[in-house]
């Protein structure tokens, strides 16, 4: 089965939903992928606009310390969740995680955006420990908070 970043999608938005994040897709795909919205006590009703870009690794890909996203973004907010599915040629068909990264780890690169909160080792990703807070349900957790798109990795783990 060929994965493709349409599936990718609709497998985040689909964690989103299990979260108990509302799911809302544009007429046209000219920036963000879908945007998210909860009530969260205490803060009243969060808004997240959510650009997903899956990682699929091919056969031969060598190790590496850092790994995950590498170009254009063709929208940036302050609050945006950039997800990241990671797959794996082991089962190509769903996510070994996701990373729910916030724009305040997302960095300019000469090719437009950088963020890889993993590497690649033994022919699959691996979560690197300066940013584990950002994958899978406790990921999810954060995007709840107020501080959400100010959030940095752990430094004390870099």
């Amino acid at each position: 089965m060929k994965v493709t970043d349409y599936s990718a999608e609709l497998h985040v938005a689909g964690r989103f939903a299990n979260a108990g994040w509302n799911v809302y897709f544009p007429h046209r795909d000219e920036g963000f992928d879908f945007i998210v919205s909860k009530y969260v006590a205490g803060e009243g009703e969060t808004i997240r606009p959510v650009q997903v870009k899956g990682k699929y690794p091919t056969s031969g890909k060598k190790n590496n310390p850092i790994y995950g996203f590498v170009g254009k973004l063709s929208k940036i907010h302050p609050n945006m969740v950039l997800a990241i599915p990671y797959y794996s040629l082991a089962v190509p068909e769903y996510p070994v995680f996701v990373a729910y990264t916030p724009l305040s780890i997302i960095k300019t690169h000469s090719r437009g955006y950088r963020c890889q909160p993993a590497k690649y080792e033994s022919e699959k990703p691996v979560k690197r420990p300066a940013f584990v807070k950002f994958f899978d349900e406790e990921g999810l957790k954060l995007i709840e908070t107020p501080e959400w798109g100010t959030i940095l990795a752990d430094e004390s783990e870099a």
